[in-house]
C-alpha cells in the first residue's frame, strides 16, 4: 500500500481507474451520499470507488455495493452505462499543484427491494433523490447529474 506522498504522485502523474453505483429504487428515485472528502468535498454524488491494482471490475463492483451499500450484488445484475471522465481541481491531500482525473464506469442498479444504505465515514449524510430534485440541485455535483443528462 502507497503512504499518501507516493500516491499523490501517483495521482500527478496519471488518471485513476473507478467505479459509479447508479442505484435506483422501486420508485425511480437515484441513491446520493454528501461527500466528506476531497474531490467533490461538500457535493451529493452517487456511490462508488477506485478499481485496485491486479482488482477484476465484477471484483471491484461487488466489494463497492458490499462497503458502501452493505448489500451482496452480483455484477451481472448491473448495466454498464459508460465511461465518463472526473477532472477535479484539487485532491485529497490539498496540494495546490495537483489535480485528480479519474476514467469512471459508471453501472446503473435498480433495487426492487428497498433497503436501507449505512453511512461510511466519505459520507456525513445519504438520502434518496427525485431525478428532476438531483438535476435541478447545485448540491449535485455536476458529475454525478452527467449520470443522467
Amino acid at each position: 500500500m502507497l503512504n499518501d506522498q507516493d500516491f499523490l504522485k501517483v495521482i500527478a502523474a496519471t488518471p485513476l481507474v473507478s467505479i459509479d453505483l447508479i442505484i435506483r429504487n422501486s420508485k425511480g428515485q437515484i441513491l446520493l451520499g454528501l461527500r466528506n472528502n476531497k474531490p467533490a468535498q461538500g457535493y451529493w454524488f452517487v456511490p462508488g470507488g477506485r478499481v485496485r491494482k491486479n482488482e477484476r471490475l465484477k471484483s471491484t463492483f461487488e466489494r463497492l455495493c458490499r462497503d458502501e451499500l452493505v448489500l451482496d450484488i452480483d455484477y451481472s445484475k448491473a448495466r454498464l452505462l459508460g465511461a465518463y471522465e472526473h477532472i477535479y481541481g484539487d485532491n485529497f491531500l490539498n496540494d495546490a499543484s495537483v489535480n485528480t482525473h479519474y476514467v469512471v464506469l459508471g453501472y446503473e442498479l435498480v433495487l426492487h427491494d428497498e433497503f436501507d444504505a449505512r453511512l461510511d465515514d466519505q459520507h456525513s449524510d445519504q438520502r434518496w433523490w427525485s431525478l428532476d430534485e438531483l438535476l435541478a440541485s447545485d448540491k449535485v455535483h455536476d458529475n454525478t447529474k452527467a449520470y443522467f443528462e
